[in-house]
């Protein structure tokens, strides 16, 4: 479990900013990872502002809900840049779903960390064809705190990393759940990837 090395309010004017990445396949608990460390660091009185893509309404158009169906308030953006205008003077900037922003969201993590914030996104590490999800790789590099984290794999048990599409679809980004998609170990995966 993620132990934050700092979570009240700093005395120094000073701020730290930082960069904290959860990333991992469908279904192994990133979003609930990250409302867990949101929900923290309002209870450390931190001011927290969340974020997510206006693509991703899944759940709810506004709110950040993970499968367990633990929500946390949220602004939908349709731009990474908006981020910055909207974190205003606020401790903590929370972001899911971030694959589904252009690779500008590094230059907005940056930004935000370089000012102060911790900065705590959350998304896929990899596509449904098992590649890197841009720009999850550059954001894992510049990142201060890296967690990955695990599903089960549905068809064998054993941990997976890997989100199989269970569709015939081959575009990019489909939003979808258990109807769509399947956490697979590695084997699993390429065993029934065509």
């Amino acid at each position: 479990m993620f132990i934050e090395p700092s979570i009240g309010k700093s005395k120094s004017k000073d701020k730290k900013g930082h960069i904290e990445v959860i990333c991992g396949s469908m279904f192994s608990g990133k979003t609930e990872e990250l409302i867990r460390r949101l929900n923290r660091a309002l209870i450390a009185r931190q001011k927290v502002e969340i974020f997510k893509p206006t693509v991703d309404k899944r759940y709810h158009e506004f709110d950040v809900v993970s499968h367990n169906e633990n929500a946390i308030r949220s602004t939908p953006v349709n731009f990474a840049e908006d981020i910055i205008l909207l974190a205003g003077d606020c401790d903590v900037v929370g972001i899911d779903e971030v694959q589904f922003f252009d690779n500008r969201i590094i230059h907005v993590a940056k930004v935000l960390a370089n000012s102060g914030k911790r900065v705590i996104m959350a998304g896929l590490d990899m596509d449904f064809e098992g590649n890197p999800f841009e720009p999850m790789p550059q954001l894992l590099a510049i990142a201060e705190y890296v967690t990955k984290v695990h599903a089960i794999c549905m068809k064998c048990g054993d941990l997976a990393s890997y989100s199989f599409r269970l569709t015939a679809t081959k575009e990019k980004v489909l939003l979808g759940e258990k109807e769509s998609y399947e956490a697979r170990c590695r084997k699993c995966f390429y065993e029934d990837l065509k």
